[in-house]
């Protein structure tokens, strides 16, 4: 099996989900009672791959964001602080210039029709390298452009892939960095999840995490100011995570992001027929028929479905390819 590249965990599906007739936690908590030992969330990472946390992770200050004007990009209480949760992948799955990075999203973008929809409730969305699945994360955020001001809160769920651990893991952080700016973390909306058993407080897990981390240029670039809720699923069920998502659904003003790929280092044809499989499941709404291997984020997306299924919602599809459809070999590719 050859190395792969920063960031080739190329997630190629972009759905967004609208209803049908419409087209703070404690800062510090015991960790040993939510970690488990290791579990196949990210099968097929190299060491190599997991080692690019440690070696490009950068700090970028909050204190300067005071009034500014970038998209997303937002002073903190406390600006400055210790807490807040620099980027780990920055400089590998997208560029650590934040003129670079800035660009490059606009590009992404520009690419993509408008789509005339409304305004969707919840997007699942790609999380590997900007080169690998960058084209096919536009085509989701792209549904936000022209969105009324209202969305304020965006809640990103996504799967744990470096540390395992037992149920949903919450961040302490005040805020989430990029080189576009910090975006600040929703403490009073994680506080109205603080009494659930299966909820902890896991730094740990967020710290090297890229599958939150890589929406947030995206969402900073289409959305004028709003919150993060950011939220890592490890050994859960669907009904817990879409008792979670139950809790922050509130009404326009939230946005849910699943963060996920789909399947993982089949051949290209192979990954064709998996993941279209696993895409018309996810459009039917079947989130007990999405199981282990079709999708890293399958978790997540089944409490999506769950959830959204309370509400009369249904998914829209908007783009599906794999890695082999834009810059990887097609002998073992990511979908």
């Amino acid at each position: 099996m050859s190395p792969r590249a920063p960031g080739q965990s190329a997630a190629q599906l972009t759905l967004s989900t609208n209803q049908i007739n419409t087209a703070g936690c404690n800062k510090e908590v015991a960790l040993d009672a939510a970690l488990v030992e290791p579990m196949p969330v990210a099968a097929g990472h190299t060491r190599e791959e997991r080692l690019i946390h440690s070696t490009t992770g950068l700090a970028y200050g909050c204190s300067s964001l005071s009034g500014d004007k970038r998209p997303g990009g937002q002073a903190v209480s406390g600006a400055g602080s210790k807490n807040v949760r620099d980027p780990a992948v920055a400089g590998s799955f997208y560029p650590a210039d934040p003129r670079r990075l800035e660009a490059e999203v606009a590009r992404l973008l520009a690419q993509v029709p408008a789509s005339g929809e409304p305004a969707p409730k919840a997007l699942i969305a790609p999380h590997a390298g900007f080169v690998y699945s960058g084209a096919v994360a536009a085509s989701a955020f792209a549904e936000l452009r022209g969105c009324p001001e209202g969305i304020a809160r965006i809640v990103v769920i996504g799967p744990a892939h470096y540390l395992p651990l037992r149920g949903v893991a919450l961040s302490t952080a005040e805020a989430f960095a990029t080189p576009l700016g910090c975006v600040a973390v929703d403490r009073d909306a994680l506080v109205t999840l603080a009494d659930l058993p299966f909820v902890h407080a896991i730094d740990a897990a967020h710290t090297p995490e890229h599958a939150i981390e890589v929406e947030l240029p995206f969402l900073q670039s289409v959305l004028p100011r709003f919150t993060l809720v950011p939220l890592l699923v490890g050994d859960a069920t669907p009904q817990q995570v879409a008792e979670v998502l139950a809790r922050l659904w509130g009404g326009g003003e939230t946005l849910i992001v699943v963060s996920s790929d789909l399947s993982h280092y089949h051949d290209y044809e192979t990954a064709r027929r998996l993941d279209a499989a696993t895409a018309q499941r996810i459009e039917r709404g079947e989130w007990d028929a999405v199981g282990p291997g079709a999708a890293c984020g399958r978790l997540p997306i089944a409490g999506l479905l769950m959830q959204g299924a309370r509400h009369g919602l249904a998914a829209r599809r908007l783009a599906l390819c794999n890695s082999g459809d834009t810059a990887g070999a097609r002998h073992e590719v990511v979908g």
